[in-house]
């Protein structure tokens, strides 16, 4: 599509209702352990951890809404984009509220800006999601997702390497294989097909493994910050400037910045995957 017809989408609005299930929270409290909450202890009306929102918020879409990549078919809530790989780029983050275990939050979404850029990729186009949650005690997240769309590739050629840092407050390796990819895409109800499906990851968008999902890195880099710190930021923001494989490990690195701490995960090998921040008393969202 034209530039000016894909602007046609910004102001589109989608809102539902939906209940922080205890059973999705202890599920995900299964999947990612090293966040600290087991799933005996996650019960209706305890605090829900930060970025568990995440899980019970996605739209549950039939089967025959999804594309040949596993994704919602474009054109209803996001545009038709004409390029064949779609990913979640970056967020930031606002916590306004608790919210917690059991309650029914309210979600509102609007794509608030669509551009188009070139790189060494090719052509890529960047959809600006604005999401608002609110819950019993009002609003309780506020959130700016980055999707982009991008050219499916005819060989597997990864960005720069950037190292990860040399003096971290904590460095904390988190392991990573295919169960746990499984799991976190069943509880995100996320049927992209390159977090579970070796072949069509490797063959038909040619990565060299299972990809490690940009939400699931920043869930468990965000759970070592709060851990690290004993008490949740009020601004976290990310972005993925390098695929993570299935192949190898996680590492979970911050180091404090003035007012926060800046935060990535890396690959044994040093280079970045995806690079944070989270702040306690910066008065805007944080960008990574």
């Amino acid at each position: 599509m034209a530039a000016a017809e894909l602007s046609d989408w910004i102001g589109r609005v989608e809102t539902r209702e939906v209940a922080l299930s205890p059973v999705v929270m202890r599920q995900l409290a299964a999947t990612v352990p090293e966040c600290g909450h087991s799933p005996e202890a996650v019960a209706p009306g305890t605090p829900l951890p930060p970025l568990w929102h995440w899980p019970a918020v996605q739209p549950h879409v039939a089967m025959h809404d999804l594309g040949p990549d596993g994704h919602p078919r474009l054109g209803g809530f996001l545009p038709p984009v004409d390029l064949g790989r779609r990913m979640w780029a970056g967020s930031r983050v606002a916590f306004l509220a608790p919210m917690r275990v059991g309650e029914t939050v309210s979600w509102r979404s609007e794509i608030r800006g669509i551009q188009e850029k070139h790189g060494s990729a090719g052509r890529m186009v960047f959809v600006t999601v604005g999401h608002e949650v609110a819950g019993e005690a009002g609003p309780a997240v506020r959130e700016e997702q980055d999707i982009v769309y991008l050219p499916m590739p005819d060989a597997y050629r990864p960005p720069a390497p950037r190292p990860a840092p040399d003096a971290p407050e904590f460095d904390q390796q988190v392991a990573i294989d295919a169960p746990r990819l499984f799991r976190y895409s069943a509880v995100t109800f996320n049927a992209h097909r390159i977090h579970y499906d070796r072949p069509y990851a490797t063959e038909v968008e040619k990565y060299p493994g299972l990809v490690v999902h940009a939400p699931l890195q920043a869930t468990l880099l965000l759970g070592a910050a709060v851990r690290h710190t004993g008490s949740v930021p009020r601004h976290f923001g990310f972005r993925g400037v390098h695929p993570m494989f299935d192949t190898h490990d996680l590492r979970l690195i911050g180091v404090a910045e003035g007012d926060g701490l800046e935060l990535c995960t890396a690959a044994p090998a040093g280079h970045q995957g995806l690079r944070a921040r989270a702040d306690w008393t910066a008065p805007t969202a944080a960008g990574a």
